[in-house]
């Protein structure tokens, strides 16, 4: 049970944020929050002996178990691997936001809990074994990352960011559900343990194709895939603590961890490899060289980390023929996925620790427009580092670890062109020719990043700020990035064997039983390979392209804004979508709620009354009906009596009066009937509903002569005959056609021995229908809030215009 509760311990110390943040103001409230990664992060690694040997952990949480939804916590060499990123980089960022963030400046509260609301999705994304809860997490990630994108909300490129990444990636979850309904349909599981093991079964279903492709709309959306990624670089408008942690690490892999784990179920459709290895193939190209256009830090880091996803993602398209070739595992194929993994671990140390580095400019600099800087090399000599062991690690250049991951890309690369089936034996050269190419734009953004910033000549007039050094306590997170960047490169078997290989056996079961069975050393000399031929073509031709950038960036401008994804994407959302539906909008919504109720109740009975028509549902039977007596009669007339005085009186007081006695009257039906009980109700609600429209009306202002014309009470008075009429058709009929027996002997039956109630209506409101009732009174709650809200808002206006006065 602990370890599915550690799913939501982000969520539970999110609760006390506020109370740190209100009460204890002398101490930043991140060091608070840092506790909850750490302790997290310690949690996790005490799986790694087990799992490392192959081992698996799951335990559940049963939360509709009629419908086969529970929260399942399974712990897998690929989940543990996520959790530990999660946790371990986010307890980085908070340490870096602690000196990033002025706690008498910002409002600390919001930001982490936002912060922890997203960790505990993540958490639940990538150990959830049901669809339907990896679904809801997968959501509230997106949901979260609109908070903290939106963070600066005074900011409107920070709100535009917001709303355009969750728009994205909340309609890709859509599509996942969508895959994801089809994909339990198929199984008669939500469990993906269990549909991994119908994988051969569910692929000669006719709607597998279907939820293959819903499945990957959401993976693309979420990992920012060509065309679906330009949220991303309007997202860097939040606070650099979370690009280091959302865009490095953690929402942007959810997509990546999505197709891997998928992967078992899908990888036997050839659509599944084109499509998961081409659109990653294009976004490598894609986002290496427009990052080469941007101008700020964060965008070129943007860019950048679309390039860097996409070349995961076209491993794990890669790593998918394996299962369509004999013998697999003994042949190249087998590098692709194991690559995919190990570039993951690679890209969060050394992109997390340039989005640091970034801020760190911003933050001492007061700008991140790279044509301002230059020259910070000798002020802030730690940062220069950092982002230079980054930058060179992200280039694929020795001795770091993006070296040994960019080798091995290259060989999956390289391994398409012998595969001869799905014809791959047509289009498979070209992908490593694409993959070489887009590695020499990677290898000159890197090189644009950090000598742009950090060398030339320091123009200090163009710099807001004084630049400077910054603190040691901002400077330890990329620091501690940026040796592990070092690290890895030298002892890369320790890493794969704890982490990799478990990951890979997740990725490819049919594959391999145990992650000792993956034989795949990782070394930095291959001997004079082609890979190694490759990388000192793009060194070569990179260092020549970038020493030449001035003289041919200039390409960037052939292309008009007004034909980019980003302008069709603005053009749909303001002009399409947002101004026809404003004066479509403005044709009914005129700021009049009485004409709202008659769209309503006109649209309510034509609807309801056309159906009844088009299905012939119409049936009229008296039998069973209660007989008509005298004071049955009597009620009725006093009933129209009071009805027709609602309506035609002149004096609201006394239509209240009337309109209470016909509750009143309804009432005294009860009685009749025997239902004493339901009289005592409508008794009670009636005596409050007269005595809250007594109060509320008094202070309504008097009616006004536009409102007494008689064409529009013959209006209203048209809707309410055609109310009336469909209440009583729809009461008519289905009095008179019951094709079930009536749930009220079943109340009746069990109304004292199974809810222990002797009030059948008591027992109804608050334990057959509880649910019903506890929305209602939220509902009433969040009305006396918000009227309570505007009463104090109102009153405090009137307390400063006194004051003022």
């Amino acid at each position: 049970m602990l370890q599915v509760l550690c799913l939501f311990v982000p969520l539970i110390a999110a609760l006390f944020i506020p109370f740190f943040f209100k009460k204890i103001r002398n101490v930043h409230t991140g060091w608070f929050v840092l506790i909850v990664p750490l302790l997290l992060v310690i949690y996790y690694s005490t799986y790694i002996p087990s799992i490392s040997k192959g081992g698996t952990v799951i335990e559940q949480l049963p939360w509709i178990p009629s419908l086969g939804i529970s929260f399942v916590s399974y712990l897998d060499g690929l989940s543990l691997l996520f959790s530990l990123l999660i946790t371990g980089i986010g307890s980085l960022v908070v340490l870096y936001s602690i000196f990033y963030l002025d706690r008498k400046k910002e409002q600390l509260h919001n930001f982490y809990i936002y912060l922890l609301i997203f960790m505990s999705a993540m958490l639940g994304v990538v150990q959830s074994d049901n669809m339907i809860t990896l679904y809801l997490f997968w959501e509230l990630t997106s949901i979260s990352s609109f908070l903290l994108i939106g963070y600066w909300f005074n900011r409107d490129k920070s709100r535009f960011g917001a709303l355009k990444s969750m728009m994205i990636t909340v309609a890709g979850g859509m599509m996942m559900l969508g895959g994801f309904v089809l994909l339990s349909m198929m199984g008669g599981t939500f469990s993906i343990r269990d549909l991994i093991e119908q994988a051969p079964q569910l692929a000669t279903n006719d709607t597998f194709v279907i939820a293959l492709v819903l499945i990957l709309l959401g993976a693309f959306t979420k990992s920012a895939q060509f065309p679906f990624y330009i949220w991303l670089p309007d997202a860097m408008e939040a606070p650099t603590p979370v690009s280091a942690y959302l865009h490095s690490a953690t929402m942007v892999k959810a997509g990546i961890y999505l197709v891997a784990r998928f992967t078992p179920i899908f990888a036997l459709s050839e659509i599944w490899i084109w499509l998961v290895a081409g659109i990653g193939l294009l976004t490598l190209f894609w986002g290496s060289f427009f990052a080469l256009k941007q101008t700020d830090l964060k965008g070129i880091l943007a860019y950048s980390t679309v390039s860097q996803l996409g070349l995961i993602m076209s491993l794990l398209g890669v790593g998918a023929i394996a299962y369509h070739v004999d013998g697999a595992a003994d042949t190249v194929f087998k590098y692709a996925a194991f690559a995919a993994i190990f570039h993951l671990i690679n890209h969060a140390t050394f992109k997390g620790s340039l989005f640091m580095i970034a801020g760190i400019v911003d933050h001492e600099t007061g700008t991140r427009d790279i044509r301002k800087l230059g020259g910070l090399m000798s002020l802030m000599p730690v940062s220069f580092t950092v982002a230079l062991i980054g930058s060179f690690s992200m280039a694929g250049l020795p001795p770091f670890n993006g070296f040994l991951s960019k080798e091995m890309f290259l060989t999956g690369m390289l391994s398409v062109s012998e595969f001869d089936l799905f014809n791959f034996a047509t289009w498979g050269p070209l992908f490593p020719i694409i993959a070489w190419v887009a590695s020499v734009f990677t290898f000159i953004y890197s090189f644009y990043f950090v000598f742009k910033t950090f060398t030339g000549k320091l123009n200090k007039e163009a710099l807001p700020k004084k630049p400077h050094e910054a603190p040691i306590g901002m400077l330890i997170s990329p620091v501690i990035l940026a040796s592990l960047v070092v690290a890895i490169f030298f002892i890369p078997n320790v890493i794969t064997d704890l982490f990799v290989k478990p990951a890979v056996v997740a990725i490819q079961p049919f594959l391999y039983t145990s992650p000792n069975d993956v034989h795949i050393h990782v070394s930095a000399w291959h001997g004079p390979t082609p890979e190694l031929f490759m990388t000192i073509g793009i060194i070569v031709l990179g260092l020549l392209l970038f020493f030449t950038l001035s003289k041919w960036q200039k390409v960037y401008n052939v292309l008009p804004e007004r034909f980019t994804i980003n302008r069709l994407y603005d053009y749909t959302m303001n002009e399409l979508l947002g101004s026809w539906m404003t004066r479509v909008s403005g044709l009914y919504m005129t700021g009049s709620i009485r004409k709202y109720l008659v769209y309503m109740f006109t649209a309510i009975p034509v609807i309801v009354i056309g159906t009844l028509i088009f299905k012939n549902a119409f049936a009229f039977s008296f039998n069973g009906a209660s007989p008509v007596n005298l004071y049955g009669v009597i009620l009725v007339a006093v009933l129209v009596i009071g009805t027709i005085t609602t309506v035609f009186a002149k004096s609201r007081i006394t239509s209240i009066v009337a309109l209470g006695a016909v509750g009143y009257t309804v009432s005294l039906f009860f009685v009749i009937f025997n239902a004493p009980d339901l009289a005592l109700t409508q008794l009670v609600i009636e005596t409050i509903s007269v005595a809250l429209f007594l109060m509320a009306f008094y202070h309504l202002p008097r009616f006004s002569k536009a409102e007494e014309r008689t064409r529009f009470k013959l209006g209203r008075a048209f809707v309410s005959i055609a109310i009336g009429a469909m209440v009583t058709l729809v009461a008519l009929s289905s009095h008179s056609q019951k094709f079930i027996a009536s749930i009220s002997e079943y109340y009746k039956e069990t109304v004292y021995s199974e809810a222990g109630g002797g009030n059948i209506v008591n027992v109804i409101l608050v334990d057959y229908r509880g649910f019903d009732t506890l929305f209602e009174i939220a509902v009433l709650a969040i009305a006396g809030i918000s009227i309570y809200a505007m009463i104090k808002l109102r009153l405090s206006r009137k307390e400063k215009n006194y004051e003022n006065k």
